[in-house]
């Protein structure tokens, strides 16, 4: 809740207090359809929540809610907090004083706000096959398409099955065999759906790049994803970790006129079955780190998160000891993974929920700023960006595009 005086009024503070830069409380997220990984940093009775399920997410500078069965209003919802107990919704904040926050020409132009979820998500299974519809289909329910991106944290156990099932065999693109995937769907039985798909290992430290419309099934690595500012998707495997999930996964953003008429057709129209089948979906879809151009200090930025406008996001490492200097084009969001240090003067700890993330807002990132090891280990940290902010991010040097 904003505290008296309303939101404005606390973020005027906070951004006063901070010199531009707002701390984030940690946003845990619950699932109820796997078990979770417990790699992210709470207690062991801290995990199962009852019929909410289990935390198996943790949502970054988030001002998307999690679009969940049952669980709390603000579920997703980051909150910045001051020093003297000041707490306010990320969301809020935005939506309060835009312009503080992303810039007056920023704020103009991208009035959907931050624009961008960032995430930790950590499963004791594979999660099961599914697909985030693209803009046409996710604009029929009032949602935004959910086009992401995957970097495999480093340090962890991997878990049971760290490998991920992508789109599906060529043969059935190119002959526009796409009615194959039919009878697994209204069968809703078993999760055979996967002999059709194909299965690539996740390496630590590196990741892919996942549009809307592209099926997969996440393995087990704990992943950092970067995505568009939405919860939208469509469940296609029926069977997993033992047990059937509920087939009103599968049109959970379909209109119920839409799921009457076409039913379980509906949901393989947000297909692109050309991506989907490519031969080169490896090479045209995997993301290893590129250095970035121009970075300035003793510490090392890569782009971890590229080949798209709608984000981007970068690794930054800073030895014992370094000093790393930014200059950021605006508004960015901060984890730290591993290590401690300074970032923009604020304390930040990797592995200490709520000493760990950043919100850096557009007055502080356009100016110098300095990224400081004050640890005995290697300073770690991952910046997220919203659509349109780092135009000279790469693109990934595929096959063929």
């Amino acid at each position: 809740m904003a505290m008296a005086g309303g939101a404005r009024d606390v973020l005027t503070r906070l951004l006063e207090a901070g010199n531009g830069v707002l701390r984030c409380e940690p946003a845990w997220v619950a699932r109820d359809f796997l078990p979770p990984g417990r790699r992210l940093g709470l207690p062991e009775n801290a995990y199962d929540v009852g019929d909410r399920g289990a935390i198996c997410e943790r949502w970054l500078a988030s001002t998307t809610k999690a679009d969940n069965r049952v669980g709390p209003e603000d579920e997703g919802l980051s909150h910045v907090v001051g020093e003297h107990g000041e707490r306010l919704l990320l969301r809020d904040a935005v939506a309060a004083d835009p312009a503080a926050i992303l810039g007056a020409a920023y704020a103009a132009s991208h009035p959907a706000g931050l624009g961008r979820l960032a995430k930790i998500f950590d499963y004791a299974h594979r999660l099961p096959y599914h697909i985030h519809p693209p803009q046409e289909f996710a604009s029929l329910v009032g949602r935004n398409a959910k086009d992401e991106s995957y970097h495999f944290l480093p340090g962890v156990d991997p878990g049971a099955h760290p490998e991920t099932f992508f789109g599906v065999h060529p043969w059935i693109a190119e002959q526009s065999a796409h009615e194959v995937l039919l009878p697994y769907l209204v069968d809703w039985d078993s999760d055979l759906i996967l002999r059709h798909a194909r299965a690539e290992l996740q390496v630590a430290d590196e990741g892919f790049h996942v549009p809307s419309g592209v099926l997969h099934a996440p393995g087990t690595a704990l992943t950092l994803e970067l995505q568009e500012d939405s919860d939208v998707l469509s469940m296609f495997q029926a069977l997993n970790a033992g047990r059937i999930i509920s087939k009103d996964l599968l049109f959970k953003d379909v209109l119920p006129r839409d799921r009457d008429k076409h039913g379980e057709r509906f949901p393989l129209g947000f297909v692109d079955w050309e991506v989907n089948g490519d031969p080169w979906f490896y090479e045209n879809r995997h993301l290893s780190p590129q250095p970035v151009v121009g970075a300035d200090g003793d510490g090392e930025e890569t782009w971890v998160f590229y080949s798209t406008s709608k984000y981007a996001g970068k690794r930054l490492v800073v030895p014992p000891g370094g000093v790393h200097r930014l200059r950021e084009p605006g508004v960015y969001s901060v984890f730290a993974w591993t290590g401690d240090g300074r970032l923009a003067g604020h304390e930040v700890r990797g592995g200490e929920p709520g000493r760990d993330e950043l919100v850096v807002t557009h007055d502080a990132a356009t100016r110098e700023h300095e990224v400081a090891n004050t640890g005995s280990e290697d300073l770690v940290v991952f910046l997220f960006f919203g659509p349109d902010l780092h135009t000279e991010a790469p693109s990934i040097a595929g096959r063929a595009r």
